[in-house]
């Protein structure tokens, strides 16, 4: 399966893969309209992470064995395939934040803007490539199989 991996060599944290995700997960998808108008605005599900001089992007690993989805008790967390992309079905979700707690990544994060559901990375489902690895300047994120 695709996985987005970081490049943390390249990254130069300017945080336009979070910027690109919130825009993506808009009404709009325009980007003006996203940070302008939309209220509340999503949640980027993608993380830029620093530390001195290093930075790199942090979103969900869509793991083989997901404790998130062991521990999501009303099957919010998801697959729809076996190897398909870990999802979140934010209808489902009550905010337990179990999946949070679980995650070994620290990929999730809780959106407390209307629902208090948890937010996660979706690989930009129906996209060929996800917003954060087509908008990277540095191509510090890649979006590839690398058979893990």
């Amino acid at each position: 399966m695709k996985r987005v991996y970081a490049k943390e060599e390249v990254c130069a944290g300017c945080r336009l893969c979070e910027i690109w995700c919130v825009v993506a997960h808009s009404k709009s998808k325009n980007i003006i309209k996203a940070f302008n108008e939309e209220f509340p605005r999503p949640l980027p599900r993608v993380k830029v992470e620093e530390f001195g001089p290093f930075s790199f992007a942090l979103q969900c690993r869509h793991c083989k064995e997901p404790p998130c989805i062991e521990a999501c008790m009303t099957g919010a967390m998801h697959r729809e395939t076996p190897d398909g992309p870990v999802l979140h079905d934010p209808d489902k979700c009550v905010g337990c934040w179990m999946c949070i707690m679980v995650c070994p990544y620290g990929a999730i994060a809780r959106d407390e803007t209307e629902k208090k559901i948890a937010s996660k990375c979706d690989l930009c489902q129906g996209e060929e490539e996800p917003a954060c690895v087509a908008h990277c300047p540095n191509e510090a994120l890649v979006f590839e199989d690398r058979g893990e």
